[in-house]
């Protein structure tokens, strides 16, 4: 016969056991609570870490089998880290983050950004705010050597206080250009037997030459008696040109008939080639082409070219018929200007500045390399271009780089 004492004794644990468990129960029932309603704050809730330890979880399993006591465990268990991962995400809504900056300045606040900069020398002393007292809006760069120094000096009064002045010395004597006064406020950039092309896509990121309308980057050996740069960049806009040049004058065949000066308008933006060159008048060469050697690009046109200038490929052959892909419609926005027009002096400079080797002279090495990157530059155009409509429209490319 059982003592009435261990009877007694196990009824009190029993009714413990199941008070216990209802308060476990309510607790979880208040979580799921918490979970559908998060304005109640029972994420605050504390629970001791010594309560499982009292709990006889083999006999809530076999009274509560709906209800089993790992089920109990993972529940508390997300409870804990659903505190833990809110705290630590409150802890990072201290710092900043915007993913919207440019890429690497995520953690600096928006407004302290300067994404964009210029090529406005400044003073040392005195107030930021006064230290321009013009801003110059449009560009132009002339990569030059000392013995084109006379036709630079005329060619740079061509244009106004309007422009800034960058020279990119292949030769390395930039001291020598300093009894020139407009010299003492251009910027030189000195890197020898280096093209303008090798000069512009390390120095001309569109970033930090966005101050400027238009930027001009023309070669050294070019006549400018009958140029004027203001004049030009009124016809430039009146005709809605974003990338364009002069007319160029001459007497004998020009590479492109596109280019040369005529007579009888202000701008023209198409020719009539040799016999089997134009494939369609809207494109190049007949339409939609300037030459590399005198181009002037606006802001955004500059912005498109400047990404497809290839880092190796420094003479820039071929690039000229590819800057169509930069404006739309190209056969509307690039032009020539005839009532603007230059000489081309055909200085074979930089030509010089080429090695002899197996017996030919400097200047026919530099001309098989220039051959060798057009090909190579009709070469990567085709090919990405063909990758981009086989990729994402799984058709061939319907215009590609020709000629």
């Amino acid at each position: 016969m059982g003592s009435p004492t261990r009877s007694s004794n196990s009824r009190r644990g029993n009714e413990m056991m199941r008070l216990l468990v209802t308060t476990i129960v309510g607790v979880v029932i208040g979580i799921f609570l918490g979970v559908s309603f998060p304005t109640l704050s029972l994420t605050k809730l504390n629970l001791p870490s010594n309560l499982f330890g009292l709990i006889n979880l083999t006999y809530i399993e076999e009274k509560y089998s709906g209800l089993s006591a790992q089920d109990l465990l993972n529940v508390l268990s997300s409870l804990k880290k659903y505190r833990g991962h809110s705290h630590g995400h409150k802890h990072s809504d201290t710092k900043i983050w915007v993913p919207s900056n440019p890429r690497g300045a995520e953690r600096l606040p928006a407004d302290i950004i300067a994404s964009e900069s210029d090529l406005y020398a400044r003073r040392l002393w005195g107030l930021p705010r006064e230290d321009l007292i013009i801003k110059p809006r449009y560009l132009v760069c002339f990569t030059v050597g000392y013995e084109q120094k006379n036709n630079i000096d005329a060619a740079v009064k061509k244009f106004s206080e309007n422009f800034t002045f960058m020279l990119f010395h292949y030769d390395g004597r930039t001291s020598e250009w300093d009894d020139l006064e407009w010299s003492k406020r251009a910027i030189h950039v000195s890197t020898r037997k280096q093209t303008k092309w090798w000069y512009a896509k390390r120095f001309l990121h569109p970033d930090i030459v966005a101050s400027y309308d238009y930027i001009f980057i023309w070669d050294e050996d070019l006549g400018l008696e009958n140029f004027d740069a203001e004049e030009y960049i009124k016809l430039v806009k009146q005709h809605g040109l974003d990338i364009s040049q002069p007319g160029v004058a001459s007497n004998s065949e020009l590479s492109w008939r596109m280019t040369k000066r005529r007579n009888d308008t202000d701008v023209h933006k198409e020719t009539e080639e040799r016999p089997g060159w134009c494939t369609d008048p809207h494109l190049p060469p007949c339409s939609g082409f300037v030459e590399i050697m005198a181009p002037v690009f606006s802001r955004d046109a500059w912005r498109c070219v400047w990404y497809m200038i290839q880092n190796d490929l420094v003479h820039g052959w071929g690039l000229d018929l590819a800057l169509r892909k930069c404006v739309e419609p190209a056969h509307e926005k690039i032009g020539v200007v005839d009532s603007q027009w230059i000489v081309h002096q055909t200085v074979p400079s930089l030509g010089n500045q080429g090695q002899a080797e197996k017996g030919k002279a400097p200047w026919e090495g530099v001309r098989e390399r220039c051959k060798k990157e057009w090909a190579m530059f009709k070469e990567r155009m085709a090919g990405a271009e063909k990758d981009y409509y086989y990729k994402t429209k799984g058709i061939d490319p319907p215009n590609s780089t020709s000629h």
